[in-house]
């Protein structure tokens, strides 16, 4: 019998004003998930986007309604749209993005 070939699919984009290798690059990321069905979401810190840029906390799968769901879930683009407009407002722990920048060329 012979097998097929192994399907390989993303499930996770990594967006971020912060380059890949600054040592503080994790905390100010956000993630674009894949969820199924063809959906995205938009996630940090166990929060989820919204399409009006609000975000919200992400509850276990049994716990969302149907109409969080269809706020809270977007085709790959609008996911991606919606980090990238997301990334620069990004605050940890007081640090904004620029906040980080600079202590980076320091």
């Amino acid at each position: 019998m012979t097998l097929p070939e192994p399907a390989v699919q993303p499930t996770r984009y990594v967006v971020s004003c912060l380059p890949p290798d600054d040592i503080n690059g994790a905390a100010f990321n956000i993630s674009v998930e894949y969820r199924g069905r063809s959906l995205w979401a938009v996630v940090r810190l166990g929060s989820c986007l919204n399409a009006a840029g609000q975000w919200s906390y992400e509850s276990i799968p049994s716990g969302r309604e149907d109409d969080w769901l269809a706020e809270h879930r977007f085709d790959l683009e609008t996911a991606l749209k919606l980090a990238k407009e997301a990334a620069p407002h990004v605050t940890v722990n007081g640090y904004t993005v620029a906040d980080a920048l600079r202590m980076a060329d320091e």
